[in-house]
This record gives structure tokens, sequence and C-alpha cells, in this order.
């Protein structure tokens, strides 16, 4: 199995058909799911007919490098979630660059995770993909997944309101994009 990207405790490696079920678990969590979309958790049958074929797909489709990763903890082996490097969609992140994001299952929350492997992504990005500008959105209200962009060196560009095809509980907050220039990130890298 070819690994993508490695931290000091995950793995990050390409999506297989063999990972159908830890897919189906992270994105049926209503945990996991409540500030994305509509806020439900996928039906598995989705999972399995369309966002994974996706994932698959976008390896072939998107540019050398990008798509959807799984994370891997590597002392257990075990399935923490994943995690996405993808050119940016214009309509929440105007600008153009590297649409970076991730999802982990509730049982990794708290412990760094979520830093570490988007600080791994973000490098990558840059690094070697050529990425000029990395950006992010989530919902103002999810606090945990802003202070993660921000921790990686993403800066508060921008409150903006897409309308959502049924309520979402906060959506009358908006949401919030982040960006980082390259050259940002290597004054910062340069720094540490």
């Amino acid at each position: 199995m070819s690994t993508w990207a490695e931290t000091e405790r995950l793995l990050l490696r390409p999506f297989t058909p063999a990972d159908a079920g830890a897919l189906v678990a992270l994105l049926g969590d209503p945990q996991v799911m409540r500030h994305i979309d509509d806020g439900r958790p996928l039906p598995p049958e989705v999972v399995v007919g369309r966002t994974l074929p996706g994932f698959l797909a976008e390896y072939r489709d998107l540019p050398a490098g990008h798509g959807c990763f799984a994370a891997e903890n590597s002392a257990t082996g075990q399935f923490a979630g994943w995690f996405s490097v993808r050119p940016a969609t214009p309509r929440a992140l105007e600008g153009g660059g590297a649409e970076v994001g991730y999802r982990l299952l509730p049982s990794v929350w708290g412990r760094g995770f979520a830093t570490e492997g988007l600080r791994a992504v973000v490098r990558k990005a840059f690094a070697e993909l050529g990425a000029e500008r990395v950006v992010a959105a989530t919902m103002v209200i999810n606090t945990r997944s802003r202070r993660v962009l921000e921790k990686v060196g993403l800066k508060l560009v921008r409150t903006f309101f897409p309308e959502w095809p049924d309520y979402l509980e906060g959506a009358e907050h908006g949401a919030v994009a982040y960006a980082l220039t390259g050259q940002e990130w290597a004054s910062s890298a340069a720094a540490h």
C-alpha cells in the first residue's frame, strides 16, 4: 500500500475499496457530520455507492497528488479518518488555490491528530504539489476546526453566508474562509 504522507503518529494513504466499512462508520457518525453539508450522517449506501467511488475517481481525475487520503494511527494501524487536498471550489473559497480538509472519528478528537495531519497536508501542498495558496472553510460555530486551521498557520480571510438546502444548526452565523500563501508558509517554516 502506497503512503501519501507520514507524520509522527499518522500514515496517510490512498483509499481502497476495502475501506468502505471504515468510511461508512466515519461519515455515518452524527458528531462528525453535524457541521458538514446538511448536518446529517450519510447513509451507508451513499458512502459505498457514491462517496468512496468518488474518492477513488479523484486519484485519476484530479492533478497528481490531490484527493482524499485515509489516515491511520501509525501505532495501532486503526483507521482514524481522512485528510484531503483538492483544487479549491469557487463557491466558498474565491481566489483559488488548494483546498484542504479533514474528518476524524470522535475517538481520536482532542489528541492533536487533526493539527498534526493537516500540518502535513499543508506542507505537502506547498512543498510537493506546487500550491501557491492553501484555503479551507468551516462553519463559524465549528470552533474546534477553526482552531486547527489557525494552529497550522491559516488566517481568517472572510465570513460568508452560503445557502444551505435545509436549515443547519448554526447556519445563521455563517461560514468562514481561511487561507495561507506559499510565501507566508515558507516564511513561517523557515522560522521553525
